[in-house]
């Protein structure tokens, strides 16, 4: 005889509490942003939208000044997911916080997720012809295995 469990209705959700979502500015980036957001608003989860500041060498930098403009990035990134943001406030509410790390963009990620604590990763798919080659960072985050990863064409 075999015994059965009944199976109720749980009200609620088992599904991601944070979720990563990368952004470089990127048109699949900004895809990604929403795409994350409908889901963490969907889950009640909070979303952790994260743009990796590329770090040059100086002599790659060639004097210029990269740090300043990667901040610069970095504001305007933020005053557009505001803007957003403020646009649907009321009709759907979303709880965001927005993160900057210095590095590689898949050291970035990786980093920004384990200090996150992330259930999620999502990210734009890559716009750069020399991905098809050397791999993207989507898949390196897919073949990590760490965690499940969206990514958005």
């Amino acid at each position: 005889m075999t015994e059965q469990h009944s199976t109720q209705f749980e009200r609620g959700t088992d599904g991601p509490k944070v979720i990563v979502a990368g952004v470089d500015g990127s048109d699949s980036s900004l895809r990604a942003v929403a795409y994350a957001a409908g889901l963490a608003r969907r889950q009640g989860a909070l979303l952790a939208i994260v743009y990796v500041q590329p770090v040059l060498a100086a002599g790659a930098a060639m004097g210029a000044p990269v740090a300043d403009t990667t901040d610069e990035i970095a504001e305007n990134l933020v005053a557009q997911i505001r803007h957003e943001t403020e646009r649907v406030k009321g009709i759907f509410d979303i709880r965001w916080e927005f993160h900057t790390f210095r590095g590689d963009p898949y050291g970035g990620l990786v980093k920004a997720a384990d200090q996150l604590k992330a259930d999620a990763v999502i990210v734009g798919a890559s716009e750069q012809a020399g991905h098809r080659i050397i791999g993207s960072v989507a898949v390196r985050l897919v073949k990590a295995g760490r965690w499940p990863v969206t990514v958005v064409p």
